[in-house]
């Protein structure tokens, strides 16, 4: 067969096209900063800021106008504590901050929490700590979540995705929703989320770098996922499918194509991937530095995120793939 015959011209490319990506498609991160004026530039993400709260709806604003539908927010309060009370507060900032986009916006945009302690507790980790093992109490986490999920709900949040990795987080988050009035709230699991050497970047915007302590563990792999491990990683996905989670997610998302593809063979569920920050700033330095086209590298690198079973992707990249206005 001549495969060639179906690539000699553009616009023939396009009509045989498998996998394109749109503004559809695209989750854009918002990092709200309690206390900043105006925003500031994350330095190990070129392009991407720490908004204050008098900012982040301009933001917002301008992403509706690129057609980019959905946010995911990421609160950095002034106050941290051992247990993240902000995140508890339902006049905490990321309560204010979905009440003021709801309130602005209505239906305009799609508004995400990102569930979690790491951002909200003065040690950087997922959750309450357990000293005696060294890592964070697992039971103890998933009650306060519990009160965390309940905060997003009635600041009005529209869907729920919590990453921590806690055993049973889904069946414990779906049972307050829904036995507090939220049954309609889906929830978007980070249903297999791995240490990663790719998240620095983040913990820079966020402000939410571990810290090590004789009571603290040094990094997170005591409760997220060896990233040698495919079979585990695909348990892990089902196991939140069967506790009711609406959305499945792999991060991170360019090293672990593998991962994606075969979680979404095994569930066929909607399925989400992150692509975390050092994933962007690689490609991002790599275009300032003139060593890649860096519009052309990102294209591709998005549309294979859909090749491999993504039908969603929160990506740093979002924004700049919309003005290009694919």
């Amino acid at each position: 067969m001549n495969f060639r015959r179906l690539r000699l011209n553009e616009n023939l490319r396009d009509l045989v096209r498998e996998n394109r990506v749109t503004t559809d498609d695209l989750i854009m991160p918002i990092f709200i900063k309690e206390g900043l004026k105006g925003k500031n530039e994350v330095k190990s993400m070129p392009g991407i800021y720490q908004f204050g709260e008098d900012s982040y709806l301009d933001e917002v604003a301008e992403l509706i106008e690129l057609g980019i539908k959905a946010v995911i927010l990421f609160g950095i309060p002034e106050l941290k504590d051992s247990c993240g009370s902000d995140a508890l507060n339902e006049n905490g900032l990321i309560a204010r901050s979905v009440r003021a986009i709801k309130e602005k916006f209505g239906d305009k945009i799609l508004v995400i929490t990102d569930l979690c302690f790491c951002e909200y507790t003065d040690h950087g980790h997922c959750g309450i700590i357990n000293p005696k093992l060294k890592t964070v109490d697992n039971d103890a986490t998933l009650d306060i979540s519990a009160k965390q999920a309940l905060v997003h709900a009635k600041a009005g949040a529209d869907m729920i995705a919590p990453s921590g990795m806690m055993d049973n987080i889904i069946s414990t988050l779906r049972k307050a929703l829904d036995e507090n009035g939220y049954s309609h709230i889906p929830i978007m699991s980070y249903s297999t989320k791995f240490a990663s050497s790719f998240y620095g970047p983040f913990r820079d915007a966020a402000e939410s770098a571990p810290s090590e302590s004789e009571y603290l563990p040094k990094d997170r792999k005591t409760y997220q996922m060896d990233y040698a491990n495919k079979d585990e990683a695909i348990r892990e996905s089902i196991e939140d499918m069967k506790q009711g989670a609406d959305i499945l997610m792999v991060k991170p998302a360019l090293a672990f194509m593998d991962i994606v593809r075969e979680i979404k063979d095994a569930t066929k569920m909607p399925m989400c991937v992150y692509n975390v920050s050092g994933e962007y700033s690689m490609v991002k330095n790599a275009g300032l530095a003139g060593l890649i086209d860096y519009e052309a590298m990102m294209i591709e690198i998005l549309t294979s995120f859909k090749r491999a079973g993504a039908d969603m992707i929160i990506s740093y990249h979002s924004k700049d793939f919309a003005k290009l206005g694919k």
